[in-house]
């Protein structure tokens, strides 16, 4: 019997819904067996992106190290993982202390993380510390600050744990690092610069040891947005050029600024870490044409960007 005209759409609608129904549940399960029973450590676990990243970890039977700078919250984290958890299908997570601001305990932090389960398999480098300041108004102590969080500390770390990789020939070192380690934006400097440090150091480091079998992912995104995104103002409407160009640089610095959510990032993680890609770029469209521009049109980027500073700059002097 012919199937009418009117049900083949509904009918081909539903058959996509099934195969895309099927397709998660498929994606799911190897998500689950690709980390059961590996050793992952998550890098500042207690923030936004790090507790996501340890409830899809944790989900799927990974043995956990949680490291954060405050007890209280490791132990607030512990609890929220394992209260509903099933002992025989997951690991209750070790805590350990680390502060990449102290770089002078990092020895015993990199000991005490290799003995809680004697390797490591997977190194989630998640930490970061961000600021927003005029070039001329950081402090030579706030950019030691930021390059120790930045990139001295997970640089330290991986390289603390490469030995125990290189021997078992196995390991997976994931850097959640920042657009702006490929892109610098105004009033970001020392911010950027870490990034540009961390991105070039685990470039080097994933060349290094790929003859060991150890894989080395760097994930770059735009800025984490734990908050939903507030209303844009609508610009008050001027048939004037030079207030439809404002209007216009605007909405690229807005652009390059805009946020992602910490759950898709933490699936960004996961899947990465499954699949085991070498380098991701998690952004919208705005930062990945002006990445593009970066390369083949520099000039005209420049003018973008000094022409938003500029606006901001006007702006504030006429408050």
């Amino acid at each position: 019997m012919a199937i009418p005209s009117v049900m083949v759409l509904p009918l081909l609608i539903v058959m996509a819904a099934g195969v895309y129904y099927i397709y998660n549940e498929i994606t799911q399960f190897m998500a689950k067996s690709l980390v059961r029973n590996k050793v992952v450590v998550i890098t500042d676990a207690v923030s936004g992106l790090g507790s996501e990243c340890a409830q899809l970890f944790h989900k799927g039977g990974a043995r956990l190290i949680l490291c954060g700078t405050s007890w209280d919250k490791l132990e607030s984290l512990y609890d929220s993982l394992t209260i509903d958890a099933d002992p025989r299908e997951t690991f209750a997570p070790k805590l350990v202390i680390l502060d990449f601001s102290d770089m002078d305990s990092m020895p015993d932090v990199v000991s005490e993380v290799v003995d809680c389960y004697g390797c490591v398999d997977v190194l989630i480098c998640n930490s970061s510390m961000k600021m927003k300041a005029p070039v001329q108004s950081v402090s030579l102590e706030v950019e030691r600050n930021i390059m120790d969080i930045n990139y001295f500390g997970p640089s330290t770390l991986a390289k603390g744990v490469l030995p125990t990789m290189i021997s078992r020939r196995s390991g997976h070192i994931v850097l959640v690092n920042s657009i702006q380690g490929r892109l610098a934006i105004p009033f970001r400097s020392s911010y950027a610069a870490s990034k540009h440090a961390a991105q070039a150091f685990f470039d080097c480091l994933r060349a290094e040891v790929e003859e060991y079998g150890l894989v080395v992912s760097t994930i770059s995104h735009t800025f984490i947005n734990a908050s939903s995104p507030p209303p844009s103002d609508k610009p008050a409407p001027s048939d004037k050029p030079v207030a439809q160009t404002n209007a216009f640089v605007a909405f690229i610095i807005s652009q390059l600024t805009r946020g992602v959510r910490p759950s898709v990032l933490a699936n960004e993680i996961v899947r990465t870490v499954n699949r085991k890609r070498k380098e991701v770029l998690l952004a919208h469209p705005i930062p990945k044409v002006a990445l593009y521009l970066r390369s083949l049109f520099p000039s005209f980027l420049f003018a973008v960007l000094a022409a938003g500073v500029k606006d901001s700059a006007l702006a504030e002097h006429m408050q």
